[in-house]
């Protein structure tokens, strides 16, 4: 099984770990989001291509199956259809990693009754139970997130609160792992949750490769809010778009006014004023934010010092990195991990 776009010698093989079989398993039904269902297929899928190609595995790391009400087309929120291969009432076992994918309309999730039964029966025989996006309100509607934390799509964690006040509902989260059972906020964090289950399996090398042939923009760690810098003030003007994900990738670098209106070829006061108009902040904010974000990162998903930690971010200075979360996130860098870092029992184990 080839990848025409990638070529076995030109890439190391992932770190060596046990070649087991990992059944994924999908759940749809009608007005479901394509990318939802897709997006962690597509990362499942080259982690297994990969795999072959390292000849760690013989056969798919990770074969799936797309389960529905009844086999056969699936009409997405978008139109386009996709193919259910079972009646997920057919499947009793064999499962490693259950997936629910979301919907734009939380009706279409809540329609199958026998669908909640189903899944109730099924939980306790997974290794790992997902919801992406809105599929956390299925999870929620069964009972299998009373007394978890969890997330969703930010528009929809207040109403996921309301109706499921047992349910811990963390909004400012790109995934939540309680447990067995996880929950990723909008659409395309599921392809995140899944590139931390791969690497949760296989290491972080196969994880960053699959994160590189899908061109993600950045490996976003759980503990990442779902309103980064970059999310929600990207510029539509292409030199200054471009310069703002520079700017995420540089992020040790002398970022001052002066410097960045250079690579723009712009004045510093006319930078500065087409940059706040675009993005609805200045400059100095964005560079500020850009770099919380990076330390986020390190702080939730690495040991590294607090020292450290301020270093590869760009604050240099710990006491700087520490005044930063406090005015934007009222919580300092430590108290931050404490919260949000993984614990020991997810660190890249496999099963």
């Amino acid at each position: 099984m080839n990848n025409p776009f990638v070529s076995p010698s030109a890439i190391p093989p992932p770190q060596v770990r046990e070649a087991k079989i990992r059944p994924v398993k999908i759940i749809v039904y009608p007005g479901v989001e394509i990318i939802d269902t897709a997006g962690p297929m597509e990362v499942f899928a080259f982690a297994s291509n990969r795999l072959q190609q390292a000849g760690v595995c013989t056969g798919l790391a990770y074969p799936m199956e797309v389960l529905a009400a009844k086999p056969g087309p699936i009409t997405t929120s978008c139109g386009l259809q996709i193919i259910a291969n079972k009646s997920y009432n057919d499947v009793h076992d064999d499962i490693d990693t259950l997936v629910v994918a979301g919907a734009p309309d939380v009706s279409c999730l809540l329609c199958d009754p026998a669908l909640q039964v189903w899944i109730r029966a099924i939980a306790p025989k997974v290794r790992r139970l997902v919801s992406v996006c809105t599929g956390a309100f299925l999870l929620a509607e069964s009972g299998l997130l009373d007394g978890l934390r969890a997330t969703s799509h930010w528009d929809y964690c207040e109403w996921l609160a309301r109706d499921y006040p047992l349910v811990n509902v963390e909004p400012d989260r790109i995934f939540v792992r309680d447990g067995f059972i996880s929950t990723s906020g909008g659409i395309t964090s599921g392809i995140d949750l899944a590139l931390s289950m791969v690497e949760e399996d296989w290491g972080s090398e196969l994880a960053l490769l699959v994160a590189r042939y899908l061109v993600v923009f950045l490996k976003r760690p759980g503990g990442q809010s779902q309103f980064s810098a970059y999310l929600t003030s990207e510029a539509s003007r292409p030199e200054l778009k471009d310069l703002q994900a520079w700017i995420m990738l540089h992020l040790t670098e002398d970022l001052r006014v002066e410097i960045l209106a250079e690579r723009v070829c712009m004045s510093p006061r006319n930078f500065a004023r087409h940059f706040l108009a675009e993005t609805g902040m200045t400059p100095a904010k964005f560079v500020e934010l850009a770099r919380i974000d990076a330390a986020r990162h390190y702080l939730g998903s690495t040991k590294l010092s607090i020292e450290a930690v301020a270093e590869k971010s760009g604050f240099i200075d710990p006491e700087r990195m520490r005044r930063a979360f406090i005015r934007h996130l009222g919580i300092n860098p430590q108290n931050y991990r404490d919260r949000f870092g993984f614990s020991d029992d997810y660190q890249c184990k496999a099963a």
